[in-house]
């Protein structure tokens, strides 16, 4: 069955005065519950400039566990988390709209549930998650940025949008509209994967071949999460920085039958 290793750090930087980064997960207590609900883990960054971004992240990360936890056994984690990320956009827009001293906030979220051999991918923003796999790092997330939009309208080359100066304004965000378009991914994830969750204080200075050789040169889980961040405070370090480390012992292998997952015991 699904036998999952899991670590998460967050850092404030070198030069942020507060850390609007907040992350959280659920591990069930028993392989029944894990079994017929699969685990989460959530990671949102609160959109700095903006009022009460670590109110956002937090409020968006509480949202979607708790929901998470009061799903019906056997729902479908596409479905779900979709229905949870909508939850949490309306709940932090509510939340700004409700107060003069929170109206504006924002943040970006990152979810990614596990079951059986399945890893479902939730995502609003520019946090992403990562599959690391035969030491290799491939981003299975897509920035909501206004550079990578113009790269993928072919507007801007991937070197352009690097220098950009909206490399860092987004697209899209959790809390802006009562209604967001959120992107699922999924993946099949074997025995030996790594999903790496994280904030852009990360990724905009930690190459995916970096993460890749940390990840798989470190038995250490936590002391892999240490050494990225200590990678991208050494090379920027002006944003919060945030990682969270899902590495997969074993899985329960699944086909598809009409649209819906079945052991393959």
């Amino acid at each position: 069955m699904l036998d999952v290793e899991f670590t998460q750090l967050s850092d404030q930087g070198r030069t942020r005065e507060l850390n609007e980064d907040y992350l959280g997960y659920l591990l069930p207590y028993t392989p029944e519950q894990l079994r017929s609900h699969g685990c989460v883990f959530a990671l949102a960054d609160g959109v700095g400039g903006q009022a009460k971004g670590e109110v956002a992240s937090q409020l968006a990360v509480e949202t979607v566990l708790a929901g998470f936890t009061k799903a019906k056994s056997g729902e479908a984690h596409k479905a779900l988390l979709s229905r949870l990320v909508q939850s949490a956009n309306l709940q932090v827009y509510e939340e700004g709209s409700a107060s003069p001293a929170k109206a504006g906030m924002a943040t970006t979220i990152v979810a990614c549930a596990l079951k059986a051999d399945r890893a479902v991918i939730a995502h609003v923003g520019d946090s992403r998650c990562y599959l690391v796999r035969d030491g290799r790092a491939r981003i299975i997330t897509r920035d909501h940025t206004i550079a990578a939009e113009q790269v993928r309208l072919g507007v801007l080359s991937a070197a352009d949008a690097a220098e950009s100066p909206n490399r860092h304004l987004l697209s899209r965000s959790i809390g802006n509209d009562i209604v967001v378009n959120v992107e699922i991914d999924e993946v099949q994830v074997q025995k030996g994967d790594l999903l790496l969750q994280c904030s852009d204080g990360l990724h905009l200075s930690v190459l995916p071949e970096d993460i890749a050789s940390v990840v798989t040169r470190s038995d250490n889980l936590h002391a892999a999460a240490e050494m990225l961040v200590a990678m991208a405070n050494e090379r920027d370090g002006k944003d919060n920085i945030s990682v969270q480390l899902i590495r997969v012992h074993d899985v329960e292998r699944t086909g598809i039958y009409r649209g819906r997952p079945y052991s393959l015991r």
